[in-house]
């Protein structure tokens, strides 16, 4: 059932891609420091540059965390209808033990009172 849906590929692929993008954000240089020689301006540019890429990677990283989860969510649920599933099978297979025994309990008594029957009809028949 899991591999119907591919469940174990779709977080795996989401694990990976979740892990790239945090490491593409580690990778990003922190903000230079100011250059002295460059103008308010540009120092402002350049930093507004780098908190943008933050910016994208981050949503990037939420969009994956929030596809995640719903893979997880879809894993869960499936592993949760396994369980139900199983435990119809254990409760049929109970019953279908418990009733199999009742059969032969019930069939051990008629065979023991067939033979208690036979046996006194061969001591009346001894008798005459």
């Amino acid at each position: 059932m899991l591999t119907k849906i591919g469940v174990g590929e779709i977080i795996y692929s989401l694990r990976k891609k979740i892990h790239d993008i945090q490491f593409e954000l580690d990778q990003l240089d922190n903000p230079s420091s100011e250059i002295p020689e460059l103008i308010d301006s540009a120092n402002q540019l350049r930093l507004n540059e780098y908190l943008s890429k933050v910016n994208d990677k981050k949503t990037d990283l939420l969009s994956a965390y929030e596809q995640y989860s719903v893979a997880l969510e879809e894993l869960l649920s499936t592993v949760f209808d396994i369980q139900n599933e199983l435990k119809d099978i254990l409760k049929e297979q109970s019953l279908m033990i418990s009733s199999k025994s009742q059969k032969s309990q019930k069939s051990q008594k008629s065979q023991k009172s067939q033979k208690s029957q036979k046996s006194q009809k061969s001591q009346k028949s001894q008798k005459y």
